[in-house]
């Protein structure tokens, strides 16, 4: 069998396993977060929190809510980190420093895990599974709870009234990932994945010599990484490890796994607004943008370029030859597609118009199907955009759901899109001026390394400010102030959009419905979906062209 051939096949057995998903998932959820009723569980944690699960907010005491579980959750991974070394089951390693541990601290709070160290040569046990792995859980739950909240603005007519953060944060975790993490956790250590809690031990190697390597509650966390689109690898080498991913089947099972929950919410979506066809337009447009660049990854990567790569018979440098270029591509698609960060294989090594790719990918707000409830929200932001122009194009005034999108609700979406790209183009820009910043990037010796060089810098604002993790592995990221500013970029391109939904939430629950009409523009057709497509591209397009110009781009046309 081809490499071409097997590529598209496992495409084809990844969207139908997807498909069959769907809608149980999809309606799973819906009942989930509409219930009226609490797990003895539930009520055991909403007692030991002190918070009364039934009590509605608006959307201020949402917020606060949100923020202030992450601000608990920033100051106890970083207290975690740096008492490590005199913790027990720390495997002998140091307490982390404060700049890395605000920035592992950071980056797992806000979904992002990105990873400035070696997994394997920085976190004991503890840290790992008490701190790393519960982030997991959680922050990616406080994703789905604020989407859901969005979509209940949607939903409700003069309340102004958006759920109960604290409830909607506890069945998400308890009710639907920790079920889902159960499974996927015994799938993956049936397959051969790593689970237990040894030292640390000298392996030999088959050219001689050995090797020390540490084992860990690895498939547990491998499970929650990539279902929470979260990211981070016990080991350095992330899901390119044979410990994390084995072989080809559990590689596959982890690129299902990152793509379920995003898709199958917009089925949620359907169910809670009443209309199950406005989640299938917005299901058709994440499908559209993901096959899209799938197809265009996998054309780049299989192109035989040059000597090397024909006889390779594909773009094999940095890619496992466990999985090969089909399932490689795949795999960074998706991952850089949502805000999962994991990767089985080396980015910096795809070719320059596959780095650029997955850039884009991550600019476009990772919304194609984007992370575990940002990828809905952020889709749901850009719907509004999308009408508000097909209203200009028509001069009727734009409606979506029978909600009026008026001055403040533009305002606001306007606000969110634009907040991402000024923290990815700022810190990048800075970085390009500052002495110690250039010299983190691959193969510099004084004022830059070139356009691979400029990408890899813009690569890590993406990634941080995008929530993804994911990396160019030749910037050396952990120095002062890449671990500062990608921290920053972290916190604020995670919090700072979700006040900005929840604001917008706020104002649409407040809203009476209005009548569809026929000159109503109908958003669960084909035409929109398009629309929708066309939006997103276009916008991001406009914002970031100049910076792919310098970077990818010219390195590909070099």
């Amino acid at each position: 069998m081809s490499p071409v051939l097997a590529g598209v096949l496992q495409l084809i057995a990844l969207t139908a396993a997807l498909a069959l998903a769907y809608r149980p998932l999809g309606d799973y959820m819906a009942a989930v977060y509409s219930s009226p009723k609490h797990l003895r569980i539930e009520k055991v944690i909403y007692r030991c929190i002190g918070a009364n699960a039934d009590t509605q907010m608006r959307w201020p005491a949402y917020l606060r809510g949100v923020l202030a579980f992450s601000v608990v959750g920033v100051l106890f991974l970083y207290l975690l980190q740096r008492v490590q070394g005199s913790m027990p089951l720390s495997l002998g390693f140091a307490s982390i420093s404060p700049d890395q541990a605000f920035n592992t601290a950071a980056s797992f709070v806000a979904n992002t895990n990105w990873q400035s160290y070696s997994g394997e040569q920085a976190m004991g046990h503890v840290v790992q599974t008490a701190g790393l792995a519960v982030q997991n859980f959680v922050s990616a739950a406080t994703g789905m709870a604020v989407a859901i909240a969005l979509v209940r603005g949607f939903a409700r007519a003069r309340t102004g009234e958006l759920g109960n953060f604290w409830a909607d944060l506890v069945r998400g975790t308890v009710r639907v990932l920790v079920p889902i993490a159960v499974i996927g956790a015994l799938v993956l250590v049936a397959c051969g994945a790593l689970q237990n809690f040894s030292g640390i031990h000298e392996v030999g190697q088959f050219m001689g010599g050995s090797q020390q390597t540490n084992g860990g509650a690895v498939a547990s966390q491998e499970v929650i990484k990539e279902l929470g689109t979260n990211g981070g690898g016990y080991f350095n080498a992330n899901s390119a490890h044979p410990f994390e991913n084995p072989n080809a089947f559990t590689n596959l099972f982890e690129i299902f796994l990152i793509l379920v929950i995003p898709f199958a919410l917009t089925r949620t979506f359907g169910k809670l607004v009443g209309n199950v066809k406005q989640g299938y337009a917005i299901l058709a447009t994440m499908g559209i943008i993901w096959l899209g660049f799938t197809a265009l990854m996998m054309w780049t990567e299989f192109a035989h370029g040059g000597p090397a790569l024909q006889a390779a018979g594909a773009a094999m440098e940095g890619k496992e030859t466990r999985f090969g270029v089909g399932a490689s591509s795949i795999f960074s698609v998706a991952t850089t597609l949502t805000s999962t960060g994991a990767v089985d294989s080396f980015h910096s090594s795809f070719t320059a118009f596959g780095g650029g790719i997955q850039l884009l990918g991550m600019m476009l707000g990772e919304i194609a199907p984007g992370g575990v409830g940002s990828g809905l929200y952020g889709m749901l932001v850009m719907a509004i955009i999308a009408v508000f122009l097909a209203g200009l194009m028509v001069g009727r005034t734009p409606e979506y759901l029978g909600k009026k999108i008026g001055t403040r609700e533009i305002k606001l979406a306007a606000c969110y899109i634009l907040i991402t790209p000024t923290l990815v183009l700022g810190f990048t820009a800075a970085s390009m001026v500052l002495p110690d910043a250039l010299g983190s990037m691959l193969n510099t010796k004084a004022l830059g390394a070139g356009s691979h060089g400029f990408s890899e810098v813009l690569y890590a604002f993406t990634s941080g400010a995008n929530n993804n993790g994911s990396a160019f592995g030749g910037l050396n990221a952990n120095t002062p102030w890449y671990n500062t500013t990608i921290g920053l970029a972290m916190l604020l391109g995670r919090f700072l959009p979700m006040v900005f939904v929840l604001a917008l939430a706020g104002s649409l629950a407040e809203q009476k419905p209005i009548p569809e009409t026929a000159g109503t523009l109908r958003t669960e057709k084909p035409l929109f979906a398009g629309l929708l497509v066309g939006t997103i591209l276009i916008i991001t397009g406009l914002t970031y062209f100049p910076a792919l110009a310098l970077g990818p781009l010219a390195e590909g046309l070099s």
